[in-house]
C-alpha cells in the first residue's frame, strides 16, 4: 500500500506541512515565520530543512528531525535585526538574539534552493553562491570551483536578483551536479563541485530569432535566466528546463539544448516537473507572458503536459479554475510523487495547492488561503508505488 506524503511548504510567512493523501491536513507555519523560499526533506530519516531568510533575518536554514514538530536555525549571515540588536538591549532581549559572528557575515541575503545528493546538502543563495554541508546542515562551506568560475563577473541578475534557485545530482553518480542561476544560465560539474562548465549552447538557434529582451538567447547560448530545471529518470542525462523563453530538452546533459515549446500556448513560465520513471512524461504551467501579467493565458488555468518528450502537449483543465483565474506558479512551486499513477501538485501566489493523483488528467484544491507559496515539495516515507 501506498505510504503517508507530506507535501512541504515554502511560503512568504513560514513554512507548512500538508499531510495526506486523502483529507489533507494543514500543520504550521513553522520557522518563526521567516520567508521560506525551499523546503526538503530525506525520505530515509525524515529529516526537513528549510532555507530562506530576506534583509531582516539575514539568511539561514531551518531543520526539523521530529516531523516538524520542532524546529532549529543555522543563521548564516546578518540581518537589520542584527543591526537593530547591538544598539538596543531590550529589543535584544525581546527577540532572544545572541552577540557573536555568522559564518558568512553579510555575503547573500538568502537561501533559495536546497539539494540532498548522496549524503551532501547543498544551497543555493541570493546573491548566487552555492554552498555545501557534509554534516547534515550544521557546518557549511562556499563551493569554491563554482563562485571562481571565469565567467562569474558577467553573471548579470533577473528581475529577482543574482539567484541560484535550482540544484539537480544524478542518483547514480554524486560527483555529478547541474545548478541553474538567474540569469546566468547552467553549470554543470562531473568531479563534485570542483570544477564547472557553463552550459547553455543552443542546438536550434534558429527558433529563437527575435527576441530583444535582455535575457533572451543569443550568441550561442540559452538559458540566462532559466526559471526551472529537472534532470529525467534513466541511465542517460536527459534534462528539461523552463525559462524565459519556453522549455527546452537536452539530451547531453545540457551541453546543447533543443526548443520543444511549439504546442504551448506561450513562451513563459516558472516550473517544470519529470515524471518519476518515464523521461518523456513531463508538466509545465504557461503564464501569458513577461510583460502581460504573468497569470495563465486567457485567465483560464491549465497544466499542460508532454507524452513524447515534448514533441507534443496536451492541456489538463479538469478541477482547475476556467473563469477569472490570475494566480502565477513560481519557479519551484511545483511537485511530484512516485506513486502509480504519479501525482502531481502545484502552488499558487494566492495561497492555493491543487493536486492530481492521476498523472495531470484531473485536479483538486487540496488548501486555500496560504500565503504566496513559494515552493512545493514532497516527503515520501513508504516505498511510494
Amino acid at each position: 500500500m501506498p505510504g503517508e506524503l507530506t507535501l512541504l511548504i515554502g511560503t512568504t510567512k513560514g513554512a507548512f506541512l500538508l499531510h495526506g493523501p486523502g483529507d489533507w491536513q494543514v500543520n504550521g507555519p513553522h520557522c518563526g515565520g521567516w520567508p521560506i523560499n525551499h523546503v526538503i526533506g530525506d525520505p530515509d530519516t525524515g529529516t526537513i530543512w528549510a532555507g530562506g531568510g530576506g534583509d531582516w533575518h539575514g539568511a539561514g536554514i531551518w531543520q526539523s528531525d521530529d516531523g516538524g514538530q520542532s524546529w532549529t536555525v543555522t543563521r548564516l549571515t546578518r540581518g537589520t535585526m542584527d543591526d537593530w540588536a547591538e544598539k538596543d538591549p531590550d529589543f535584544a532581549a525581546m527577540i532572544g538574539w545572541t552577540d557573536g559572528p555568522l559564518p558568512f557575515g553579510s555575503d547573500f541575503q538568502q537561501v533559495w534552493s536546497l539539494g540532498l545528493n548522496h549524503g551532501t546538502l547543498h544551497a543555493g543563495t541570493k546573491p548566487a553562491t552555492l554552498l555545501a554541508s557534509d554534516d547534515r546542515g550544521t557546518t557549511w562551506a562556499v563551493v569554491e570551483g563554482l563562485t571562481n568560475h571565469p565567467s562569474h563577473d558577467d553573471w548579470n541578475p533577473g528581475a529577482a536578483g543574482l539567484v541560484l534557485h535550482t540544484i539537480v545530482g544524478d542518483p547514480a553518480d554524486p560527483a555529478k551536479l547541474w545548478v541553474g542561476i538567474s540569469a546566468a544560465g547552467v553549470f554543470a560539474s562531473g568531479d563534485g563541485g570542483k570544477t564547472w562548465e557553463r552550459r547553455n549552447r543552443l542546438s536550434n538557434a534558429g527558433n529563437c530569432s527575435g527576441h530583444d529582451h535582455p535575457a533572451a538567447p543569443r550568441d550561442g547560448e540559452i538559458g540566462h535566466c532559466v526559471h526551472n530545471m529537472m534532470r529525467a529518470p534513466g541511465g542517460g542525462e536527459v534534462l528539461y528546463q523552463q525559462n524565459h523563453h519556453g522549455v527546452w530538452r537536452s539530451g547531453d546533459g545540457g551541453r546543447s539544448w533543443d526548443d520543444i515549446t511549439a504546442g504551448l500556448p506561450s513562451t513563459f513560465g516558472f516550473p517544470i516537473r519529470v515524471h518519476p520513471r518515464d523521461p518523456d512524461t513531463l508538466w509545465v504551467l504557461p503564464l501569458n507572458g513577461d510583460m502581460a501579467g504573468r497569470f495563465p493565458p486567457d485567465a483560464k488555468a491549465a497544466v499542460w503536459r508532454s507524452r513524447d518528450g515534448g514533441r507534443s502537449w496536451q492541456a489538463m483543465r479538469e478541477g482547475l479554475p476556467q473563469r477569472g483565474c490570475y494566480f502565477t506558479v513560481l519557479r519551484q512551486a511545483m511537485a511530484g510523487d512516485r506513486r502509480t499513477p504519479a501525482g502531481v501538485y502545484f502552488g499558487t501566489n494566492s495561497g492555493s495547492v491543487f493536486a492530481s493523483d492521476d498523472e495531470g488528467e484531473t485536479w483538486t484544491e487540496i488548501a486555500r488561503h496560504l500565503p504566496t507559496i513559494l515552493s512545493v515539495e514532497v516527503l515520501e516515507r513508504d516505498g511510494g508505488a
